[in-house]
């Protein structure tokens, strides 16, 4: 009876306005009306969280794919140097003309005299769905086409992405709004706060990197499977984890996190559970292209293996300076096992159990600071992660700048527009960018790791000792039982 009334109570506070718990939010309000006060209506109003969110969302979105318009324009012609100088390349377009689907080709089955595609199972599921609604609308695409009517159906199937990436955005929004929420139900959990889906929402990445690739379908597959543990459900978080990386290898990443977790915890079954069913949703994904066609299904794995390094990585800087490391891919497994080890170390170590988002951040940021290529698109990885982990403007603004600056000098560099007047000069400012994008993913993992040391500054745990509610059936145990040292 006590644990009801308990959670009755505990469900009826009001949760703190977003300018109660941010400064650079209160301090940014005055011209709304300023902070919140004791007699501020924070309730009972159409714009709940999910629908202010999802409207933001929307604007945002549309301003990216008006960015994109000059590339529409243009017919996505490669020849031209237009996608670079107007900062609106994306491969979709291209990829449509490059892999085959011009000419009604299906993914990994149909290759002919076409370059396999370079991407895993479920993406290339995700681009034959687009490619066989544009083909509906265009017509039959075995016929004979010119170079014109190629670029004519590219951007008709470019706009059918766009359609799909802009629900995988809203839906993505949406989890991110119900994982944050945290409705808490038990005594001692944290309050979550659902407008902190507003730092994926109105993100200035999220309108000028949504559409250069598919990266936002394995996004919202991790959303989905954190939004599923957060609810006390490891097997559908282990089944969208395990699609998630069948569209894109880094969802697996977050297992470690997870694993991080369940031991502090002292809860290893729903580990065991998740691990399992990743693993069985992954290899029913994959199982039939592999049987069908080997070589093609072995394509992103090789293609991954033997690429070199790339734009955005710091090995490509080294290269550029000529100072070039003869084997990346083993030095980055052994940084990155070091890095992981570390990222353990601390959540084992640390005075409160770190939550899951934290963890997880980490470990994809990580990944991505070392990795051999660092698209434009990859920020995307972070979004929901940096929402759930360090929900404050402050940090956010910081990061987004330095992504945003990046993003600018890489279309400038490939346009060649930074290059010195000197034929031999080095383009520095383009390491300028990348190291200056680095840096401020730096300073977010150093934030993250602060929290997680210093538990009373996590902004998700508004200075008090409590557990978080999204990391599912770990905060299940009260605070007292998961660390006496510190309860």
């Amino acid at each position: 009876m006590s644990t009801v009334t308990s959670r009755r109570t505990q469900d009826s506070e009001p949760r703190p306005a977003p300018t109660e718990v941010d400064p650079a939010v209160g301090s940014l309000s005055v011209g709304l009306g300023g902070v919140a006060g004791r007699f501020a209506r924070l309730g009972g109003s159409w714009w709940t969280p999910l629908r202010i969110a999802l409207a933001v969302c929307t604007i945002t979105f549309a301003l990216g794919v008006l960015q994109k318009a000059p590339c529409m324009e243009a017919g996505w012609d490669r020849q031209s140097w237009r996608p670079f100088k107007a900062l609106c390349y994306s491969d979709i377009g291209y990829l449509y003309q490059e892999r085959g689907f011009a000419e009604g080709n299906r993914p990994f089955l149909d290759t002919g005299n076409y370059p396999v595609l370079e991407y895993p199972v479920l993406t290339g599921g995700f681009m034959e769905v687009a490619a066989k609604i544009t083909w509906q609308i265009t017509g039959d695409p075995k016929k004979d086409l010119t170079v014109e009517q190629k670029r004519d159906t590219a951007g008709v199937f470019f706009v059918v992405n766009v359609v799909l990436l802009f629900l995988c955005t809203l839906l993505l929004v949406g989890l991110t709004v119900a994982t944050a929420r945290g409705v808490a139900t038990r005594p001692g959990a944290a309050r979550g706060q659902p407008l902190d889906a507003l730092y994926v929402a109105a993100a200035p990445v999220l309108a000028f990197t949504s559409t250069i690739n598919w990266d936002l379908f394995a996004v919202v597959l991790t959303a989905g499977a954190m939004y599923a543990w957060s609810r006390g459900k490891p097997i559908w978080f282990g089944i969208l984890l395990g699609l998630g990386t069948a569209a894109k290898f880094y969802p697996f990443l977050l297992l470690g996190p997870l694993l991080i977790v369940c031991l502090r915890g002292r809860k290893l079954w729903p580990w065991f559970q998740a691990t399992v069913a990743a693993i069985f949703a992954w290899g029913l994904v994959n199982a039939p292209i592999y049987l069908l066609a080997k070589n093609e299904w072995m394509s992103f794995w090789v293609f991954n293996d033997e690429r070199e390094s790339d734009y955005g990585s710091i090995w490509y800087v080294l290269k550029l300076a000529k100072h070039e490391v003869s084997d990346v891919n083993q030095l980055n497994i052994v940084i990155f096992a070091g890095l992981c080890l570390s990222i353990a170390i601390l959540g084992l170590m640390a005075p409160r159990p770190p939550r899951f988002a934290q963890l997880a951040f980490l470990v994809v940021a990580a990944f991505l600071l070392i990795n051999k290529v660092y698209s434009p698109q990859y920020v995307l990885w972070l979004l929901p992660l940096v929402a759930l982990a360090r929900p404050k403007l402050r940090d956010w603004l910081i990061w987004q700048a330095c992504e945003l600056f990046y993003w600018m000098m890489v279309w400038l560099h490939l346009a060649q527009f930074l290059a010195p007047g000197q034929p031999d000069a080095p383009d520095k400012i383009y390491w300028f960018a990348v190291i200056l994008r680095m840096a401020g993913t730096l300073w977010l993992m150093l934030v993250v790791a602060r929290d997680i040391l210093l538990p009373e500054n996590d902004p998700v745990r508004h200075g008090d000792l409590v557990n978080d509610p999204s990391d599912g059936v770990v905060s299940d145990l009260p605070p007292r039982q998961l660390d006496p040292a510190h309860a």
